[in-house]
């Protein structure tokens, strides 16, 4: 068995364990991107978040927030009531990242018929 197919077995056996594979999973939970993706355009109060995802409910938007902010993607600004919401600076590392792919991924996206 060659090298590469080792390599190759033991990297799908641990998959569990990579750290990519665990941040594009996190990253692939419904609205993660979307909330980065707004928020990259500048600071936002929940309320304005809510307003540029119209579909997703305010415990949902809360819930997706709250694990941004553990992950040390998004920050919370200010008092609670007032509070508005930014980028980290890994934050901000993330969103070239976020943009190739979504490039990428563009002509290997069915479209609508």
């Amino acid at each position: 068995m060659a090298a590469e197919e080792l390599y190759d077995r033991a990297f799908f056996e641990r998959a569990s364990e990579c750290s990519v594979e665990a941040w594009l999973a996190f990253l692939g939970h419904r609205w993660n991107a979307l909330v980065l993706y707004h928020l990259a355009q500048g600071p936002k109060r929940f309320g304005g978040l809510a307003t540029c995802l119209p579909t997703v409910t305010a415990k949902v938007l809360g819930e997706r927030l709250a694990a941004l902010e553990r992950r040390g993607l998004v920050m919370r600004q200010g008092p609670e009531r007032t509070a508005a919401y930014a980028l980290t600076p890994a934050g901000r590392d993330l969103m070239p990242i976020l943009n190739a792919l979504e490039v990428w991924s563009r002509p290997l996206t069915p479209t609508a018929a």
